[in-house]
């Protein structure tokens, strides 16, 4: 599957490009992650910090999945909200589904700062605004939920909002402990850490296929096999492709990265910023001045029409940052497409599945990947060395959506 159309700015901010082995040989380990992407390397990380025997797997070259496409908004808020997760969860489900993004975001902060490589983990406050009259409802709901259950957030009004952004929206959530990161320079982090635990990291590495039995996996590549007690499966949008799941769907999106701007003084607090609108936008800023947009999700153009889909729809974007942030010097200086994975009832896929004994599957899918990628990992770190978490069973990859009782 080609999973990126264009050009990503990441990869620049990372000089030179780190770069690891091609597997030759055979070798055993406790755990063998499939895929160097956000999930692969998190859970490395937790694995070996647990005195896992770790191999981690990808491929293409390390962090060049989808991971190198991710725009790095990190929120505890969803595409859906609170609200609607008690409506088709029930209440204890839905509030603890929120309540395990704001600890993953809390870990996640805790995580960057133990690296040794910056990976421009910055706390951000966020603003998710109306897109029109309609939608001031949604919102006025969405407040009084997160309030009840918790949450840090305050109801902006149009005059609020007029005051500190040079821009005008009906209403506004604002909220606390969200981020930024440069995804790129996390998920080399990430591996940098588990290595020095003695993991060992293969790229240009591709999984051909695997013998599944009793006491364990035997996994096949191009020069070489590793026997596994367990495997991860993290292998993103494509796992699609190894088996298919009936409440996943694919998409494609679309991000652009401006040139460095001289003055964004106007951005209060460098929020990040979304809004209802479906497909939307969202919008962040970077360390050297520039403006990341992405969203106006749509299915999947044909192979032929993905280039000019993405030229299209960055000028698009480009123009959307203007409606809100009308600066002189905006243009942009990268812009890609890249296929974007969501689930039908809002929820990532994690755990194991009744076909692939010794395995677990990570599906951070939705826009909260990372968030949903920092909850797996901590999950499978558990249940892989012997303990137990109960909050598996929120992201069965064979759920049926029954509401909890309340």
């Amino acid at each position: 599957m080609e999973l990126i159309n264009g050009n990503t700015f990441w990869p620049s901010t990372l000089v030179p490009q780190l770069r690891y082995p091609v597997l030759e040989g055979e070798i055993s380990c406790d755990c063998l992650i499939i895929g160097g992407g956000m999930g692969g390397a998190l859970s490395a990380k937790l694995l070996t910090e647990k005195g896992q025997r770790t191999v981690v797997i990808d491929k293409r070259e390390i962090g060049h999945g989808s991971s190198m496409a991710n725009t790095g908004l990190l929120q505890y808020s969803n595409d859906k909200t609170l609200t609607s997760c008690i409506h088709t969860f029930g209440e204890q489900r839905g509030v603890r589904f929120y309540e395990l993004c704001r600890t993953a975001m809390q870990k996640l902060e805790e995580t960057a700062s133990s690296l040794d490589m910056d990976a421009w983990y910055i706390p951000r406050t966020s603003l998710y605004c109306a897109s029109s009259e309609e939608d001031v409802a949604l919102l006025e709901e969405e407040y009084h939920t997160l309030k009840t259950y918790g949450f840090d957030v305050e109801l902006w009004k149009r005059e609020r909002i007029s005051a500190n952004f040079p821009f005008s929206k009906p209403i506004a959530l604002y909220t606390q402990g969200d981020a930024e990161v440069n995804p790129y320079r996390l998920v080399h982090g990430l591996l940098q850490f588990a290595s020095k635990k003695g993991a060992k990291v293969y790229e240009r590495t591709e999984m051909i296929h695997c013998e599944y039995g009793e006491d364990g996996v035997i996994c096949y590549t191009p020069n070489g096999k590793i026997r596994a007690k367990q495997v991860i499966f993290s292998t993103g949008y494509e796992t699609q492709e190894i088996k298919n799941d009936r409440g996943a769907y694919l998409k494609s999106t679309y991000a652009i990265a401006t040139k460095p701007l001289k003055d964004l003084t106007d951005w209060y607090n460098r929020s990040l910023i979304w809004e209802t609108a479906r497909p939307y936008l969202y919008m962040r800023t970077t360390q050297d001045g520039r403006i990341i947009a992405g969203g106006l999700d749509e299915e999947i153009p044909r192979d032929d029409q993905r280039a000019i889909r993405a030229k299209h729809r960055g000028e698009e974007l480009l123009q959307k940052i203007a409606d809100y942030f009308p600066l002189p010097d905006l243009a942009i200086d990268y812009a890609w497409e890249a296929v974007f994975g969501s689930t039908h009832d809002g929820l990532p896929l994690v755990g194991p599945h009744p076909e692939y004994p010794n395995c677990y599957f990570i599906e951070g899918y939705g826009g909260n990947g990372t968030v949903y990628s920092m909850i797996a990992a901590s999950i499978l770190a558990d249940v892989i060395t012997g303990g137990h978490n109960d909050d598996m069973e929120l992201f069965s990859l064979t759920r049926t959506n029954k509401p909890s009782p309340v």
